[in-house]
């Protein structure tokens, strides 16, 4: 969703970083260019009045314009201002008491908070909590057939609303079913409007006198822009809401909404829907929203993303695979897979600090993500027995692989020798290991299957010779035993 306000930044900071020294003209003609950049990305006008004033004045100051490194101190007064601006530190739900918690979702019709409902009870459930979902919505068709829908995938209790209850009503009987199902957070999916209307809000406002919410989240579409920040301040003033749940932020919304909010609102962000899928939805941390804004990466997301993928006791059944030289093409196909769910390899990449801007020079090659589709494909037309032992893989079975995935008889053969590669590394690296040395772990992206043809992955075409890694290693441990021998026969003499 940032993407072209962080084009836009980076170029102005590249600008303020090739002038060696500062001067006050400097530094104004940059935040002009700033606050272009924020106004096209539809950020509020006083928002960013107020932001820039802040920057300009932190900017100024002689610390920075007596740095040896003034355009490196400018963007870190932007970052930190940034952070600021975004709401500071992130904000949990709060949703501790004795009795089951109550979130109770709002927002206009269309902003997605059925989907949220769902999405919020499996990020709760993967907290150890017991969500019941609440289907509340009497008047969109379906809305109520939907969210137990989502609650049958995700294998989470609904309340049996119908759409002739009343919804206060649901919502009062909810808690006391909720109760006996032993869960310990409800979740209500209120209705919505095309526009904010009088009869809503009454609904909405009987509901929270009725149940008394924990949390009053207020679900805004981040594509409406401005309007959804607009529209979040009348549902502040009328239900006093305590957060904000931005969606659909995986699209090309400038990001206005997600940096004017909290400003006009003065209420939290706490979560943000980045996808489609249940597991879509991230915790918002304002300071690793600011660094991606500014390209700077977010690592601590992309390692939480993968603590969730990888199972601890699974990854050390695999280590053990690896030491015996036992990893096969099933065991490949599923890491595979896990990898594929933390995301695109673009979007991986702007995570790392200092690939947000490779991702462009990827535009026109081919990238690792399809290599591994094909590679899917062909394994999953192998039979159980032709990826545990590939070497039964003849003609005929070749043949048959190739038509199965849709791919050449050459796109198996360079499977079965990459794969053929790697094992025989792994060997070598097994064999190390129990002569006491310590396992080297992973091999690299350029020795597992399909990935040699990609720039950048690129490794010795034969590790164990004298051109490789081990192979200068042992010709220096020669060069050692040669010189010691050497001197003891000195010594002798």
């Amino acid at each position: 969703m940032f993407d072209s306000l962080s084009d836009r930044l980076d170029s102005v900071f590249k600008k303020i970083k090739g002038h060696g020294r500062l001067d006050e003209k400097t530094i104004q003609e940059g935040l002009r260019e700033v606050r272009l950049a924020l106004l096209e990305a539809d950020v509020n006008y006083k928002v960013v009045k107020d932001f820039i004033d802040r920057v300009k004045e932190r900017s100024l100051g002689q610390d920075v314009l007596s740095s040896l490194t003034p355009g490196q101190q400018v963007i870190k007064i932007v970052h930190e201002e940034l952070v600021q601006l975004l709401g500071g530190e992130h904000e949990a739900l709060q949703i501790k008491g004795r009795g089951p918690a109550i979130l109770m979702l709002v927002g206009l019709q269309g902003s997605g908070k059925t989907t949220t409902a769902a999405k919020l009870a499996l990020h709760l459930r993967q907290e150890n909590r017991k969500p019941y979902l609440v289907p509340a919505d009497v008047y969109r068709p379906a809305a109520i057939d939907q969210l137990h829908k989502l609650a049958s995938q995700l294998d989470v209790p609904a309340y049996p609303s119908r759409s002739d209850m009343d919804p206060v009503q649901i919502c009062s009987q909810a808690i006391t079913a909720g109760a006996e199902q032993g869960a310990d957070v409800l979740i209500f999916d209120t209705a919505g409007r095309l526009h904010v209307d009088e009869a809503l809000m009454q609904e909405l406002a009987a509901i929270k006198a009725k149940t008394a919410p924990s949390e009053i989240l207020f679900v805004a579409d981040s594509m409406t822009g401005q309007d959804a920040v607009n529209v979040a301040q009348k549902f502040n003033d009328l239900l006093d809401i305590s957060g904000v749940v931005l969606t659909k932020l995986e699209g090309d919304a400038r990001g206005g909404a997600a940096l004017s909010i909290r400003s006009i609102t003065g209420k939290p962000i706490k979560f943000i829907g980045t996808g489609e899928k249940l597991k879509d939805l991230e915790a918002f941390h304002p300071d690793r929203v600011a660094s991606r804004i500014l390209g700077m990466g977010d690592m601590l997301t992309l390692i939480e993303k993968a603590q969730q993928e990888f199972d601890d006791q699974e990854s050390e059944q695999l280590e053990k695979k690896f030491r015996k030289a036992e990893f096969d093409l099933e065991d490949f196909r599923s890491q595979m897979r896990k990898i594929r769910k933390l995301g695109s390899v673009q979007g991986l990449m702007k995570m790392i600090p200092g690939l947000g801007k490779v991702k462009d020079q990827l535009q026109d090659a081919q990238l690792p993500e399809d290599e591994m589709t094909r590679m899917e494909a062909l394994i999953n037309s192998m039979t159980p027995d032709e990826r545990h032992d590939p070497k039964i893989i003849n003609a005929g079975r070749k043949a048959r692989i190739a038509r199965g995935s849709g791919t050449e008889i050459q796109d198996v053969n360079k499977l079965l020798k990459n794969f053929s590669q790697m094992q025989k590394m792994l060997k070598k690296f097994s064999s190390k290991g129990k002569k006491g040395k310590s396992f080297p772990g992973m091999p690299d992206m350029a020795n597992l299957p399909g990935m040699s043809g990609h720039p950048g992955l690129e490794a010795p075409a034969n590790p164990g010779s004298s051109g490789g890694v081990s192979g200068g290693r042992a010709k220096k441990d020669r060069k050692k035993k040669k010189k010691k021998f050497a001197q003891g026969k000195k010594k002798k003499r």
